[in-house]
């Protein structure tokens, strides 16, 4: 059955807290022919606009976005749940990332010159793709949308943007900052669609790329829908992203790096650290610091102030990770957090403890599927190689993250991790300059860096004789 409105259900107290009305399949391609009249509109299309005309444009809209700082940060705790505390820091990423690309998108666009060859010239130009659907997800609405939206724009493609319904007022706040910045109407557009409606765009001749980010089963959805469309895709996945202490690690720096990443965004992270291996040398002292900073944590309304860990997006997300942990349980893990010290945490509702847990291996699904919440495996190995046989023991290969005070040997050992990137002496962080990018089943393709603009152009080579 379809439906014509989509509600938005906030996990602080699970009422209502905005209605969109959906898209029909008549205003969905509407939206999809003004997208690429605009992109073809001859010498007035987008793609023919001065490149520092269009790096000027994103500017301003990323500055108006980030004027709204106040207001986008109240949204964001009602919508997804985060921290109020923790809200405004995702538009201080949005301003690094874009300001990054703007910053090189000339040389990233550059057309490409070949050595002098006699009575020939020849180049590649890099040029648009054409109409770009951008999917982003809830847990980073704004970061992960604009991985794809900057570089887009810059390189001359327009965009629609279909938003996750838990976060539509996302796609909307975007809207209204690049309109405000003054870009042509048609160039950056959103909808608020239906599963089987996304389909049918995607399906359609006039979508040129996709980038999609979200869970295995809907990558699986979306590159099902776009077979035999010969268009790129750019799949963002999930992760269970492991994370290697060394004997010779500084235990203090490596417990509140990891503590962080297991359980910032409440673990709704596509990157968060989920296992962990410690070398036998430290590991009852890495144990004992991680579960003392972990009873730091307060649980609590998203929109309090004081609250450091807040609700999952939804109930029966945090229902499934509790069936994860009493499952390790049953079958020989310990767990250390004594959830009755986080009142709120109760089964059934959005709220739960964050939660270390040992004496856990990878017969266990809290070690080998993503969790996408608060929870932690500890694992003791003996050794460098045991180490890493068991953080490639994964069908996911998004991040990994090393602590040792010996980078040589840190780096020797990151070559031999199945990872998109890897960490030495921190973890869960985006740096723009590199390639955000997976192996295995979190993902293809990549975004960011100077690579993420290859992805949103094609090469055009000229061969020039000279008679």
């Amino acid at each position: 059955m379809e439906f014509s409105q989509q509600d938005t259900i906030s996990p602080i107290d699970g009422r209502v807290y905005v209605s969109r009305s959906l898209a029909s399949e008549q205003q969905a391609y509407a939206c999809l022919t003004k997208a690429a009249n605009a992109f073809n509109g001859g010498t007035a299309s987008w793609k023919n606009v001065p490149l520092a005309e269009r790096k000027a444009l994103c500017q301003q809209a990323i500055e108006l976005l980030c004027s709204q700082k106040d207001e986008i940060a109240q949204e964001l705790s009602w919508m997804m749940g985060r921290p109020i505390r923790y809200c405004a820091s995702e538009l201080v990423g949005v301003a690094e990332r874009s300001e990054y690309m703007i910053g090189i998108c000339e040389e990233a666009l550059a057309t490409l010159r070949l050595e002098d060859k006699p009575g020939f010239t020849r180049f590649i130009k890099r040029e648009p793709l054409g109409v770009v659907l951008v999917i982003a997800p809830w847990n980073y609405p704004y970061l992960t949308a604009i991985n794809a939206i900057i570089p887009a724009l810059l390189a001359g493609n327009c965009v629609i943007l279909k938003h996750s319904a838990q976060t539509p007022l996302c796609a909307e706040r975007l809207y209204q900052a690049f309109r405000g910045a003054g870009l042509p109407e048609g160039v950056f557009q959103y909808l608020h669609l239906s599963h089987v409606n996304t389909v049918k765009l995607i399906r359609h001749k006039l979508i040129n790329y996709l980038a999609f980010t979200g869970s295995v089963d809907g990558g699986s959805k979306v590159e099902v829908a776009a077979a035999g469309r010969f268009i790129g895709v750019g799949l963002e996945l999930g992760g269970k992203d492991p994370a290697y202490v060394r004997a010779d690690a500084n235990i203090d720096s490596a417990v509140a790096a990891l503590v962080d990443g297991a359980f910032f965004n409440s673990g709704q992270s596509c990157c968060a650290v989920e296992r962990i291996y410690v070398h036998a040398n430290v590991y009852d002292q890495f144990v004992a610091k991680a579960v003392a900073l972990t009873l730091q944590y307060r649980l609590g309304r998203s929109d309090e102030l004081d609250t450091t860990l807040g609700p999952l997006v939804r109930s029966s997300a945090a229902d499934f990770v509790r069936e994860q942990i009493a499952e390790a349980i049953e079958q020989g893990a310990k767990a250390h957090i004594d959830e009755a010290l986080f009142p709120l945490s109760q089964k059934g509702t959005t709220y739960l403890a964050p939660q270390i847990m040992t004496r856990v291996d990878h017969t266990m699904r809290v070690m080998t599927q993503e969790s996408f919440g608060p929870v932690v495996g500890v694992m003791k190995v003996s050794d460098d190689n045991q180490a890493i046989a068991l953080m490639n023991d994964s069908d996911f290969g998004l991040t990994a993250s090393i602590f040792t005070q010996d980078i040589e040997a840190g780096l020797a050992l990151g070559e031999r991790v199945e990872t998109g990137t890897l960490f030495l002496n921190r973890c869960d962080y985006l740096d723009p300059a590199l390639a955000w990018t997976g192996i295995k089943q979190s993902g293809r393709g990549c975004s960011l860096s100077q690579l993420g603009f290859e992805q949103l152009t094609r090469p055009k080579s000229f061969h020039i004789k000279h008679n």
